[in-house]
């Protein structure tokens, strides 16, 4: 079956028009549809085919925006003589998927249009496609299409969202665009994951502290809510809260208003609060480990982001916009993926979602000899983890840093009984900070405590 394309040219018999047609002509892959630049809104095709020289390149350049929105599915393509380096760099900038420059061999022409064919997304346009901020959002099944459809609605009110999902489905992807999309998007975003602050703390991250609060308390602290004043406060892994942070939180829900860590004087703010969390919480709240009223003030909107396995129609394109980015940022040709390696994809049931695919795509990207990834390229633990990093240079000395970051906070910790935040004091960083490393390295702070007793 063949695809069409639509060659955009002012004058079908221009050397460029006829040069295109000519490398064309005998492909059965390609029906061509010769058009004048304002006459192709109306074809179905897959492909746009821009013929560019310098006269008329600020003319392409002010159209391609139009012509995307009109093909918004179709690769594009230009046949291109004349350009200097920043022209090229402009259309490119500008959406132009790949280009060959005149004089060109007819099987070059035939290559890229069939690299940029596969590359290409294809099938309906989702249903973001009209909203800039969720253009990132790549899929079209209908089940992920369905809770993108909600983010608009949900961020033109200002009620509080619940989002569920598997580790690595997009929670906080789903939660910024709530956020930008909303008349809050001036303001500030702050995110916190629940899980990294121990369970004494939460209070004061939360709500901060006034001077002189407790002994290490030197100067006063705004806290969270504060730094948020305005905009979106999103609580990642919602369900660590323990059961006393999550009555102060539900006492700031119902009246927005804190009291920070000893002070007498009740403040008020003015912050959209999003939460989520990896756990299904009605099962937490069944079994006592989550607050009942808490949940219910939290899930007045909900999105439910469908696990990877759920909408393995949309592996192909979210592999391919990742090989994208990668390309960039290699600075590699990496063109699309071949039939077995694709095979090899979707044949995975990807417990670590979207994040565990972007991160084998990233690995593939590094071993691949060609433009195409091939099935030898795509590594996946069959137990289901992520592939192990290969043992480069950097790989070897990210690993070592890990393993003093762990020994050194673990070393912090003992030697202050457990107590976070003479932990940090001591290592002259950040509580925040030093909590995410606690995160990252999955250190509780308890067992130092109980050594220390």
């Amino acid at each position: 079956m063949s695809s069409r394309c639509a060659l955009l040219a002012s004058d079908p018999d221009a050397v460029a028009a006829r040069a295109v047609l000519d490398a064309l002509r005998g492909d059965a892959r390609w029906q061509v549809e010769v058009c004048a630049p304002g006459e192709a809104a109306a074809l179905p095709v897959q492909a746009l085919l821009l013929t560019v020289d310098p006269p008329g390149f600020a003319g392409t350049l002010a159209r391609l925006g139009e012509l995307q929105r009109e093909h918004p599915r179709a690769a594009v393509l230009a046949a291109v003589h004349g350009l200097d380096d920043h022209q090229l760099a402009a259309l490119l900038d500008a959406g132009v998927r790949d280009f060959v420059v005149m004089p060109f061999a007819a099987p070059e022409l035939q290559a890229r249009l069939q690299h940029g064919l596969l590359a290409a997304p294809h099938g309906p346009a989702p249903v973001a496609a009209a909203q800039p901020r969720l253009r990132d959002f790549i899929g079209e099944s209908p089940l992920f299409l369905r809770q993108v459809a909600k983010l608009p609605v949900y961020a033109a009110c200002d009620a509080g969202v619940l989002i569920v999902g598997e580790t690595g489905t997009g929670k906080e992807v789903c939660a910024q665009a709530v956020h930008y999309l909303s008349a809050r998007a001036a303001r500030p975003w702050v995110a916190v994951n629940c899980g990294a602050i121990p369970s004494e703390l939460i209070e004061d991250e939360l709500f901060g502290h006034v001077k002189g609060a407790y002994t290490t308390a030197l100067a006063p602290r705004p806290g969270l809510v504060r730094e948020a004043e305005g905009g979106t406060l999103f609580l990642d892994d919602i369900d660590c809260l323990p059961l006393p942070a999550q009555a102060k939180l539900l006492r700031f829900l119902q009246e927005r208003e804190y009291r920070a860590v000893g002070s007498n004087a009740v403040q008020r703010a003015d912050v959209r609060v999003i939460a989520a969390s990896n756990l299904q919480l009605p099962q937490l709240v069944a079994s006592g480990r989550f607050r009942q009223d808490l949940y219910f003030r939290l899930n007045v909107l909900t999105l439910e982001l469908p696990p990877l396995r759920e909408r393995k129609e949309d592996i192909r394109a979210l592999a391919l916009h990742f090989l994208r980015g990668f390309a960039l940022q290699f600075e590699r040709r990496l063109d699309g993926l071949t039939a077995q390696s694709l095979q090899r994809l979707l044949a995975h049931d990807w417990p670590g979602n979207v994040r565990e695919l972007q991160h084998v795509i990233e690995r593939a990207s590094v071993l691949a000899a060609g433009p195409l990834l091939a099935a030898d390229d795509i590594e996946i633990d069959a137990h289901g983890g992520e592939p192990q990093p290969v043992d480069s240079f950097q790989r070897a000395k990210a690993r070592v840093v890990q393993q003093f970051e762990r020994r050194f906070i673990e070393q912090l910790l003992a030697a202050h009984g457990g107590n976070v935040t003479h932990a940090a004091q001591a290592a002259q960083k950040n509580r925040r900070a030093f909590f995410e490393l606690m995160r990252k390295h999955r250190i509780e702070p308890q067992r130092f405590r109980a050594a220390a007793a």
